[in-house]
């Protein structure tokens, strides 16, 4: 095993391997962004960005990633896959401007014999002839023993056989790739602790891919059994399930295992980002360090015990990745939860406002699966301004509205102690409220004041999904009052708005 403190190198190959995702395909300035990124931003210590002979854009683009790495001196840490075709993938990647060259060869005997035709010492003396030829035109060689773990599985001896020949030809690092993800952790650790102890004066990287799902846990038991490079994507791009994601193996190393990793964790939900919207493939909003909302604690248990002593914080911390803790609002929510959010919005509610607050809360979210912290300075506001005048209560409402047609609206209503049922059309849902109400509340002799103006807002920022908050002006004569109602129905608000307006009125005249 290795020692504690000592440093894994990382090389992300989000922009060759995770190109092989389905539908995936960076364009040239979008491969210069992302790897200017991975290199200055994130310090990976490299990145392999392109298969050789590929197209004329992706030479175009790698050619003008070299120009740029070049002048700012890490031309060296960008590295370009190549094949066993002598001087074609060279002469690509020299054209380019490129100094590494990652050579795929055959790791399995199936692999060599069934579809290269060729046996493992004429494999080996093209490998040989492609590497020197490399080595003329400058290039620093890695070598992929491509289908490595099923060859190491299948037949040991070839895989031996192969790296002692290629022990003396001046291969920087051997490269081990999982190339089906089919390996157990366990199945990591023994071969590659053999791999190591056999051959004790080489370099090994590994290449896991995520097809069980053990990507990371076996980029972690690589590590424990001597590997010092492991291979990753970001948001585990890949053919198939991905590859190893980049986020999880960098952290859990660290946390894990005790090693060092120089990346700088602060960049890593940034670049997941520009990952995504590069890409077009969104990752689950639970994904581990990078996901939305993986920072936010929806149990009012867990909200009470971190506000008592930080009861359900790990070493996973938000501000650790230059993000923040958050606390969901909705029907699991405790007080805790309010005064969470209260504390960082810096708004302050007595015991019983909060209470209320809470008890509103966990109403409406029967009606909007999120209430973010945006949509509860509008509820807040809203349940500050209500009174507990309740002569109306809307009980049910159906609205049926179309194009070209009228809407027509059936509510049952509570007036005082009488049950109503009527229903009412118009120019629109609310227009279409406002006659059946004006139908109910003709046995009272109520008067609805005039409306001179109707807002409708969302929180900044806001999605489609959020609350609306409705502000309904009336005026009386000389009288003009404001009502507010909240809902994440627009047409539902503005009706709570109106609901509001004839309380206040129905109070008013008592008094």
């Amino acid at each position: 095993m290795t020692q504690d403190n000592v440093t894994v190198q990382l090389m992300d190959t989000t922009l060759r391997d995770g190109e092989q995702t389905q539908a995936v395909s960076f364009s040239p300035a979008e491969k210069v962004s992302l790897a200017k990124a991975l290199l200055q931003k994130l310090k990976i210590d490299r990145i392999e960005v392109a298969s050789a002979r590929v197209s004329e854009g992706e030479k175009e683009g790698v050619t003008k990633l070299n120009m740029w790495a070049a002048k700012e001196g890490l031309v060296d840490r960008i590295e370009v896959l190549g094949f066993v075709d002598h001087t074609l993938s060279v002469d690509w990647i020299t054209d380019t401007g490129g100094k590494v060259l990652n050579l795929l060869a055959k790791g399995s005997l199936k692999h060599c014999t069934e579809q290269l035709k060729k046996t493992l010492d004429e494999h080996v003396n093209d490998v040989k002839q492609t590497i020197e030829y490399a080595k003329k035109q400058g290039l620093k060689v890695n070598i992929y023993l491509e289908d490595w773990s099923n060859g190491y599985q299948d037949s040991p001896e070839y895989v031996y056989e192969m790296v002692t020949k290629l022990s003396d030809v001046g291969i920087a690092h051997f490269m081990l790739p999982d190339t089906l993800g089919v390996m157990s952790p366990d199945e990591v650790f023994e071969s590659l602790s053999d791999m190591v102890t056999r051959f004790p004066k080489l370099k090994f990287d590994f290449h896991p891919h995520n097809d069980y799902g053990l990507a990371t846990a076996n980029a972690m038991y690589a590590v424990k059994a001597g590997v010092s490079s492991i291979h990753c994507t970001m948001n585990c791009l890949g053919e198939r399930a991905g590859n190893a994601s980049l986020t999880e193996v960098a952290v859990v190393l660290k946390d894990k295992l005790g090693k060092k990793v120089n990346i700088d964790e602060s960049e890593i939900h940034n670049l997941s980002k520009l990952v995504e919207n590069f890409s077009g493939k969104r990752i689950a909003d639970n994904t581990p360090i990078v996901g939305a909302d993986v920072f936010t604690q929806t149990s009012g248990i867990h909200a009470d015990g971190d506000r008592k002593g930080g009861l359900y914080i790990s070493a996973l911390t938000p501000e650790r990745f230059a993000r923040s803790r958050s606390y969901a609002l909705g029907k699991m929510s405790g007080k805790a939860s309010i005064a969470k959010n209260l504390e960082a919005m810096d708004i302050e509610l007595d015991a019983g406002q909060q209470k209320k607050l809470l008890k509103r809360i966990v109403r409406l979210a029967d009606q909007k699966a999120t209430i973010t912290a945006d949509d509860l300075p509008f509820i807040i506001a809203d349940l500050l301004e209500r009174n507990d005048y309740n002569y109306v209560e809307l009980l049910n409402c159906s609205i049926n509205s179309g194009l070209d047609l009228e809407s027509t609206v059936s509510i049952r209503v509570r007036v005082n102690d009488e049950i109503y049922k009527t229903s009412g059309s118009g120019n629109g849902g609310f227009d279409a409220f406002i006659s059946a109400m004006k139908k109910v509340l003709d046995n009272e002799q109520f008067i609805f004041p005039e409306l001179v103006d109707f807002e409708l807002r969302i929180p900044p920022g806001g999605q489609t999904s959020a609350f609306t908050e409705c502000i309904v002006t009336w005026e009386d004569g000389d009288d003009q009052f404001t009502t507010r109602g909240v809902n994440a129905n627009q047409v539902l608000a503005g009706i709570g708005a109106t609901i509001r307006m004839i309380n206040l009125r129905m109070h008013n005249k008592e008094s």
